[in-house]
């Protein structure tokens, strides 16, 4: 299998999937399209369209067939490798984990649009102002808090559902997001959150996505390039 992927210091929606192939210990190769930009003409979008008519990342490639989408490359995996129990086993508890991934994919617009994940990045003067002036963002927090705390004490930690499951590498973008800006949360949740980085799978995306050392500054809404900044 190839995944596809963008830029590991900006891609929270590439994250999910490698988190959680790596972690899950699934065989996969990586391939790396660098975000240049996305207009129809970028190398990157003419590179994608040869894989799928989205046109995003990601990408998963098994044996010439291409899923796309985050949810539907999880929901692929944990069909192809049904030893590897991504979701839980128990049948409302895998329904549990299915709703929050699925409250996930398509709501927090507001702390995606304001705290857009860049691992790279120590942004806590922003996470201040932006949860002062911005209501929406304030609310999406105030969710993740409510949806990580009942669900850790639900299922008795240390993880969301118990052990790792799809709905932890879902969620671990946030994770990232919520470092990145410094934004509070209860001593629960912050612990949650370093047992998320801790694990392997996270914790060599992070290293890489360190490593890139990339700047682009159409994902830079908050920071100037390194070049521009004062002395």
């Amino acid at each position: 299998m190839q995944l596809y992927i963008g830029n590991k210091n900006y891609s929270s929606w590439s994250m999910r999937p490698w988190v959680l192939m790596k972690q899950a210990g699934l065989p996969f190769d990586e391939v790396m399209i660098r975000f240049d930009s996305f207009k129809p003409e970028s190398k990157f979008k003419t590179e994608l369209a040869r894989l799928s008519p989205a046109g995003r990342v990601p990408v998963l490639v098994d044996d010439g067939f291409a899923v796309w989408d985050t949810l539907a490359i999880a929901e692929y995996l944990a069909e192809r490798f049904p030893q590897a129990a991504l979701w839980p086993a128990d049948a409302r508890a895998r329904a549990r984990a299915r709703s929050v991934c699925a409250e996930m994919h398509s709501g927090f617009g507001a702390l995606r649009s304001h705290c857009p994940m860049n691992i790279e990045a120590s942004l806590p003067e922003v996470g201040e102002r932006v949860l002062r002036e911005q209501a929406g963002v304030r609310a999406d927090l105030a969710r993740i808090v409510e949806m990580w705390s009942e669900l850790l004490a639900a299922h008795g930690g240390p993880l969301l559902f118990g052990r790792f499951t799809i709905a932890d590498a879902y969620f671990a973008p946030v994770v990232m997001r919520i470092s990145t800006y410094a934004l509070p949360v209860p001593q629960v949740v912050a612990d949650y959150m370093a047992r998320v980085k801790a694990l392997p799978g996270i914790n060599a995306w992070v290293v890489e996505a360190l490593a890139e050392k990339d700047f682009l500054d159409f994902e830079e809404p908050h920071r100037q390039a390194p070049t521009q900044r004062k002395a």
